[in-house]
């Protein structure tokens, strides 16, 4: 049987064109199953395994990217402190689409259309490899956190919600 071509995104493009080793790995998604959760299921790996790309808004600083566990929710004070802002919210879902080129459920921190202030959770570092989005729904990356750190420029900092 002959092995699916996978649709690269830019995410992809971005890791080759860099020489970056990562692997794929898809999963069967729909509107109501899109957690942490689902993709660790589908995935069968442990949840703390799979970070979620959140984009933010800061009141001095705009966009912001946040990168956090699965497991865990993005705790705003944290955020909004480590990237000098005094407050900082989630940007709307529609907004999202035309300012990185993802779209929700499918939005990697990787090959955004601009580069913004990324902060990965410190959690990662404690993990040999980590998964993130592909760029689209249903497409995970597998990576090293720590090449993910050096080659997207991602500063590493306490961000997530208490367990």
């Amino acid at each position: 049987m002959a092995k699916k071509k996978i649709q690269k995104t830019n995410a992809i493009r971005f890791l080759e064109q860099k020489k970056i080793p990562f692997e794929i790995s898809e999963y069967e998604w729909d509107d109501q199953h899109m957690s942490a959760k689902h993709t660790a299921s589908e995935l069968g790996i442990d949840e703390v395994k799979i970070f979620k790309t959140l984009v933010t808004v800061g009141n001095q600083t705009g966009p912001i990217v946040a990168i956090v566990p699965g497991n865990r929710e993005l705790d705003l004070k944290k955020i909004a402190k480590a990237s000098g802002n005094k407050k900082v919210e989630m940007l709307p879902s529609k907004e999202l689409e035309p300012l990185t080129g993802y779209i929700h459920g499918g939005c990697s921190p990787v090959g955004m259309k601009k580069k913004f202030p990324t902060f990965i959770a410190k959690e990662a570092l404690d993990l040999d490899t980590i998964h993130v989005s592909g760029g689209k729904r249903g497409l995970q990356l597998r990576i090293d956190p720590k090449v993910l750190i050096d080659v997207v420029g991602i500063e590493v900092v306490d961000l997530a919600t208490e367990e």
